[in-house]
């Protein structure tokens, strides 16, 4: 009979390669109840890839309340997984919401570490690594991409920031002129 417990398993999942997957992070996967991801579409390549079924329930910003309601009971009585599309959940991703449902209500955390882009980007970018910040996605409107890059201007750690590849340009060019 499998052991029932209340916990959540934030699992950070490959990026790019499905291979960059631990062991420990394919077992609790395996072994969960229900998987909590932001894409169930994207969260299939790697779970088929992996042999993988589970029930899946998709969670993003608009809708984390009404999906935190709707599997309260299961996040209560069963082992559930949180993972991300691609990397370490949370990390501007969804799910700042279901931890702290997690924590109020003595659901047990636990965080399988996995792959990051932060990381080997801070490895080879041949900054000082031994201070960073990391600002999250460069926001949408030019005002606050140049709010954004005043900021950065005054930053004295190495800096970290996620930028799609439609405001890469723009985001250069407001860079520059500082």
């Amino acid at each position: 009979m499998k052991n029932v417990t209340n916990s959540l398993s934030i699992v950070a999942t490959p990026i790019g390669n499905l291979e960059d997957i631990s062991y420990r992070a394919v077992s609790v996967l395996k072994n969960c109840d229900i998987i909590i991801c932001e894409n169930p579409k994207h969260s299939l390549k790697l779970l088929n890839k992996l042999g993988i079924k589970k029930k899946l329930f998709a969670l993003h910003d608009y809708n984390e309340q009404k999906i935190i309601r709707q599997i309260e009971g299961l996040l209560r009585n069963k082992n559930c997984a949180l993972i991300s599309d691609a990397g370490s959940p949370l990390i501007s991703d969804p799910g700042y919401n279901l931890i702290q449902y997690c924590i109020k209500n003595k659901i047990k955390l636990t965080s399988i570490p996995g792959p990051s882009s932060i990381i080997p980007s801070l490895q080879l970018s041949g900054l000082p690594l031994s201070t960073f910040t990391f600002f999250g996605f460069v926001p949408k409107s030019k005002n606050k991409i140049l709010e954004l890059g005043k900021n950065l201007s005054q930053e004295k750690k190495t800096s970290v920031l996620f930028v799609s590849s439609h405001k890469l340009e723009i985001f250069i060019e407001i860079l520059e002129s500082f």
